[in-house]
């Protein structure tokens, strides 16, 4: 069973080249992903009632065909895995219209209210009565492996903008800080992120600093974000595609 939505990109959601940002893209997939809980009864609301335990993003990867574009329509077709252990998978196909343009792996945990330890996802009666191993989807995300050496390039401080109900930094944010590390403003000629992966290591929270390297592997920018109480906050890895528009 898989859940679809169509949204509109609008301009609170481009870029300077009118492409869609990775943190919007980010956006729809979280909002799609949410409404998809929300039909199953399996919404944090539910699941704090249920088992008293909260939804966590663990890690996303985003892969793009074409960068997406001001005024397109986009339509997000979402389903999840079989769930094992403390991890379910929920995965993403794009549209544009009939055009195949992309797609999207997650992992997800739920976490006791109390105790942060992991619940085991068979327990869950919602998604092993309704998963959906047969769309195609197989690719494991693993964690963004760093080099030893990075530069680091600045220090951010986290306000309220981003923020979300939790009161942490919200997931689709760390996407604008591994851009802006990188500075993806100097894109031209219709170059775009084809392929991002974050790894959600720890909370982040308003008042904190983040201290931010990036490094090089191959054809991926590498970026990591570092605590005051030094322990990494999140991990992300950024291939650009150079094409002419």
């Amino acid at each position: 069973m898989y859940f679809e939505e169509t949204y509109h990109i609008d301009s609170r959601e481009v870029d300077h080249q009118a492409f869609c940002r990775p943190s919007a893209i980010l956006g729809y997939l979280q909002v799609s992903a949410t409404a998809a809980a929300i039909k199953l009864h399996a919404s944090t609301p539910e699941t704090l009632v249920k088992y008293n335990c909260f939804w966590m993003l663990a890690r996303i990867w985003v892969e793009l065909k074409r960068p997406l574009r001001w005024g397109e329509e986009l339509t997000v077709r979402t389903w999840h895995r079989p769930p094992k252990g403390p991890t379910i998978y929920r995965d993403f196909d794009l549209y544009c219209g009939e055009e195949y343009v992309g797609q999207a792996v997650s992992t997800w945990v739920l976490a006791d209210r109390d105790t942060h330890r992991l619940f085991r996802m068979e327990k869950a009666v919602e998604f092993t009565a309704n998963a959906e191993d047969g769309l195609g989807k197989t690719m494991r995300l693993t964690r963004v492996k760093m080099p030893e050496t990075m530069a680091e390039v600045e220090r951010r401080r986290l306000y309220y903008s981003e923020l979300d109900m939790n009161t942490h930094v919200n997931n689709t944010r760390y996407a604008d800080f591994a851009c802006d590390t990188l500075r993806l403003e100097h894109l031209t000629g219709g170059a775009f992120v084809s392929q991002l992966q974050i790894g959600f290591l720890a909370e982040c929270k308003a008042g904190e600093e983040l201290t931010l390297y990036a490094g090089k592997e191959g054809e991926a920018d590498l970026v990591k974000g570092v605590g005051p109480d030094g322990k990494t906050r999140f991990e992300a890895s950024v291939t650009v595609t150079h094409r002419q528009n």
